[in-house]
Parts: C-alpha cells; sequence; structure tokens
C-alpha cells in the first residue's frame, strides 16, 4: 500500500486550499532543482508551512498538466534512495522531506511534503555536478525558487535558532497525550487522501504524517500544534486555552449578563463559539419601504465579519500568555479581544485602515491547520476581509485597536446604524416614561458634568477626558466628574466587569445625551 500524506490530492493538484507558492510541479527527476526548492520551503521565509514538490507532472504558467507525465515504479525507488543521500550531503543542516506516492489516471507521481524547518535557516549546494560545489540559500518569491541575496540573505540568517512556538517540542507530554480519533476526525473533515488509511495506522504514524510529533524514535515528543488541535484538554499544557463569549442585555452599565466558555480542541472551539454566536446573537432584519417592492435586508452584524475576528483571534494569539480571546457582545457593538497585539513591524496607521501586511505569523503550523479547515488564508487577508464584509451588509467600518507596546489586539465591529434606530423606535414607550427621570437627573448636574458631557467624543479612556477638560488632578476628576457621571448613569464603562482594566473607556448612556441635549435646549 501507497504512503499517504494528511493532504487532499485534488485540492493540491488544483490549488484549491494550497497557494501556488506552496507548490512545484516537476515532469521528471532533477536533483539539483529539487534540492534548492526543498532548501527553500525549508527555510519558509514567510511562514507559509513549507510546501510540496510533485514529481512526475508537468506545469503550464504554474498550473499542472493532466493526464500527468507518470513515473515508472523502479524510476520512484531510484529517486527516493537519492533523496535520502542528498538530504545529508546536499542540504545543511540536514533535511528531509516527507514523501507519498499516489497514482492519477493510471500514472504514478511521487509527492514529496517539504515542512518548515526547525533549525533553519538551510543552504543547499548551488551545483551537484561539481565536486567542489559552492553554498547558497534559497527562498520562495511567488512560484519561483530564488537564491537569497543582500538583506534577504541577512533577514534569513537572523531567523536562526528562531523555532515559532507552536513548531516546538513539548517534553512533559508523551505520545498518549495525541487522541487518534482526533486525528482522524481532523483527516476526514479536510478530505485527506489519508482518511481512508487512517482507521489502520498507529498514533505515531498518523502523528509523523501530520508532522505534529519530532525526535528520535525512543523519544518522541508531540509538538505543541498536534496538542492544541488533537489533545481533548489542551488548557492542561496550555493554561487559558479557551475563548470566552460575553453577552450584556442590558448594555455596559447593566448588572446582568450571560457567559459561555468554550474549551477544548482549538479547531473544534472555533467552530463552536462561531456556530453559538451566530445562532444565539446574529439577526437579520427585513425594512420594507412604501416607495418600492423590494425590502431592506441586513444583519446587526455580518456572520463572515465575525468569523475573520474570531478566527484571526486563535491565529495570532499568544498561547504562552494565560488570558483567553475575549468576545464581548452588545447592543451597539461587537468586540474579539486578544494578547499581544500585532507584530511591530506593522505600522498602527496601516492597521487602523486595514492595510496591515505581516511577513512573520506568530503561530505558522495553526495557520495551517486552520487552513485545511477552510476558516483562514492565512494571507493577511482577514483585516481588509472585515472592511469588505461590513461594508457589503451596510455596516460602520470597523475599528482596529493595539497600543504602542501592543500586548493586545482589539477588533470592534459596530452595529449596523439601522439596527439601533429600529430598536430605539421599539423602546420608545420605555424613552417617553423616563422623559420624568431625564428632567430630574438634569436637576443634579452640574457645571462640571456638563463640561463633562460635552467634551465625549465616542469612547474615550480617562486621560483622553482629563486632557479634553484641561484637568491634571487625577482624584479631583475621579471625584467631582467621572463618579459623578456614572452614579447618575451618564456615562458607562466600555468594560463594566473589569472596572480597572487598562483598556477601560467611556462612553454617553441614552439618558446622558437626552440630558445633554436638555441642557443645550435650556
Amino acid at each position: 500500500m501507497a504512503t499517504k500524506l494528511p493532504i487532499n490530492l485534488a485540492n493540491l493538484l488544483h490549488q484549491r486550499t494550497i497557494e501556488s507558492e506552496r507548490v512545484e510541479y516537476k515532469a521528471g527527476w532533477n536533483p539539483e532543482s529539487v534540492i534548492h526548492t526543498l532548501s527553500a520551503f525549508a527555510n519558509d521565509f514567510h511562514n507559509l508551512g513549507g510546501g510540496y514538490v510533485v514529481i512526475g507532472v508537468a506545469e503550464d504558467n504554474g498550473q499542472p498538466v493532466l493526464p500527468p507525465v507518470g513515473l515508472a515504479p523502479e524510476q520512484i525507488d531510484t529517486i527516493q534512495k537519492e533523496l535520502l543521500n542528498l538530504g545529508n550531503s546536499a542540504i545543511q543542516p540536514p533535511y528531509h522531506p516527507l514523501t507519498a506516492v499516489y497514482e492519477i489516471e493510471g500514472k504514478h507521481i511521487l509527492v514529496l511534503w517539504a515542512f518548515g524547518g526547525e533549525t533553519r535557516p538551510y543552504k543547499a549546494k548551488v551545483s551537484l555536478s561539481q565536486k567542489k560545489s559552492d553554498w547558497a540559500y534559497y527562498v520562495r518569491k511567488h512560484t519561483s525558487t530564488v537564491k537569497a541575496t543582500g538583506e534577504t540573505e541577512r533577514e534569513l540568517i537572523s531567523l536562526a535558532a528562531t523555532v515559532p512556538f507552536d513548531d516546538r517540542y513539548k517534553q512533559t507530554a508523551t505520545l498518549d497525550d495525541l487522541a487518534p480519533h482526533l486525528i482522524r476526525e481532523f483527516l476526514t473533515e479536510i478530505g485527506s487522501d489519508l482518511a481512508k488509511d487512517a482507521a489502520n495506522m498507529s498514533v505515531e504514524q498518523l502523528a509523523r504524517r501530520l508532522n505534529i510529533v519530532g525526535g528520535p524514535p525512543e523519544a518522541l515528543f508531540p509538538k505543541n500544534v498536534g496538542l492544541l488541535f488533537f489533545n481533548p484538554h489542551p488548557e492542561q499544557f496550555f493554561p487559558v486555552t479557551q475563548i470566552d463569549v460575553v453577552y450584556f442585555p442590558e448594555g455596559a452599565g447593566g448588572d446582568h449578563f450571560e457567559e459561555k466558555i468554550f474549551k477544548g480542541p482549538l479547531g473544534r472551539i472555533t467552530r463552536d463559539a462561531l456556530s453559538y454566536i451566530k445562532a444565539q446573537y446574529l439577526k437579520e432584519f427585513v425594512v420594507k419601504h412604501p416607495d418600492r417592492a423590494e425590502a431592506e435586508r441586513f444583519w446587526n452584524y455580518p456572520y463572515a465579519a465575525i468569523e475573520e475576528a474570531v478566527v484571526n483571534a486563535v491565529y495570532h494569539r499568544s498561547y504562552e500568555i494565560r488570558e483567553p480571546i475575549e468576545v464581548r457582545i452588545y447592543k451597539h457593538e461587537l468586540m474579539v479581544l486578544s494578547f499581544p497585539g500585532p507584530d511591530r513591524s506593522i505600522k498602527l496607521a496601516d492597521l487602523r485602515q486595514g492595510n496591515a501586511v505581516s511577513r512573520r505569523y506568530r503561530n505558522r503550523r495553526i495557520g495551517e491547520f486552520l487552513k485545511e479547515l477552510d476558516l483562514t488564508e492565512g494571507r493577511s487577508t482577514g483585516l481588509p476581509k472585515m472592511f469588505d464584509k461590513m461594508a457589503r451588509n451596510g455596516s460602520p467600518k470597523p475599528i482596529f485597536e493595539t497600543d504602542e507596546d501592543r500586548t493586545y489586539f482589539l477588533v470592534r465591529l459596530p452595529v449596523h446604524e439601522k439596527v439601533a434606530e429600529l430598536e430605539l423606535a421599539s423602546e420608545q414607550p420605555t424613552l417617553e416614561v423616563t422623559a420624568e427621570v431625564t428632567a430630574e437627573v438634569t436637576a443634579e448636574v452640574t457645571d462640571e458634568l456638563v463640561a463633562l458631557l460635552n467634551v465625549f467624543k465616542g469612547e474615550m479612556t480617562r486621560t483622553e477626558l482629563m486632557h479634553e477638560l484641561s484637568l491634571k488632578h487625577a482624584e479631583h476628576f475621579r471625584l467631582h466628574y467621572l463618579n459623578k457621571g456614572l452614579e447618575l448613569e451618564l456615562i458607562e464603562m466600555t468594560i463594566p466587569d473589569k472596572p480597572r482594566s487598562r483598556l477601560q473607556k467611556y462612553r454617553l448612556t441614552p439618558l446622558g445625551k437626552q440630558v445633554l441635549a436638555a441642557k443645550e435646549d435650556y
């Protein structure tokens, strides 16, 4: 029985889930060219998870030509033996890809899976025809393998000994900590060609195929990514690996909230949290207009934008920081908070405009598995997609926040503006009843509070408010402005259950807006 890799071969050949720059087709065996490409994939300069070399399939403008040219069985055996030798003699440090033989339309092809190496950078012999050959570093640029020169070479060398967290060994775990049923479920879900044979394979065989273990045969250790996806309780190894979904039905200043915590394998909790949010908190609104036949349809929050925000948090959060991913749902916005923030190479201005592009991914292997589950593309497309999905729904633009130290990343998805109008209209009787309350509160509003209400511009921090009021004494501001405004419910916290949070901001309440309007009319 031929060896199988954890991929869907049809998807590979037609590049449905694999970027073209991660696949190279070879009609025949060209050892020098293949070694250069293997070293480039092993260097994984853009942290995409390596790539595949398909031998026995010609290409035309980057696309495979089918039916394949194919390889004779004896050729395949010779190639595999030569690869073993060249992996030791022509690449340094030594590097060996995983290989698999497939039959396509009656022809045999050889697929090499070159995953990102743990001891990069790798260099390869420039020529195999000379006894004393120069060595060079190779990287992938678009669909080509090229020598790394100048700044690219210096940057590649700087990655030495830098193994992403999710690709490291977990020496406190054993092979028994990987659940074979979770691995088999994953292979079936992604339509892998390996799924049919998985039932008859050991955990070690499955784990090696997925490259989620490492080390010598006598001392195998699971990799962090394997435990995150294929252990029933990854939080025992990585505390607070969870997604918290919190809903504030009465707004930020209310006394009640609903909370649901999702724990378990990373792929499962991502899907479950998204499904829960969709079922419980997303609503479609239909507005009929007398002047036209077509009704207007929109959602309070577009699901696709939420999916991008949550998956982005799962992909890019640090699993060494003991903070959960938090999804906070209010009537006026949905927030997704994760730690830490984006890479420092991304400018804050670009981040706020959704134009951030990073060549460094904190968790390249997590991204690889999320891509297989069709949850992410891993090409810095998450932020632009959120802009697009919000715009298509007619919603305001998403807001992205972090601090100068990049300690956190906060995505704010404002509710559709017409949803707020519709809900306000439905609550009109309540508003009429509160008119008397507004009058009573207005009588208690001091000049200091009027000044405070007047400086609000959306959500603001305590420092921003003091700056707008030209105040320097924090205690005076707290007693005569902030606390009084909170006590009269003219302003509210954006994170009411964590009053001392460093992310805390304040905003006007509906009552505060009414009182401000009443004062202005007066």
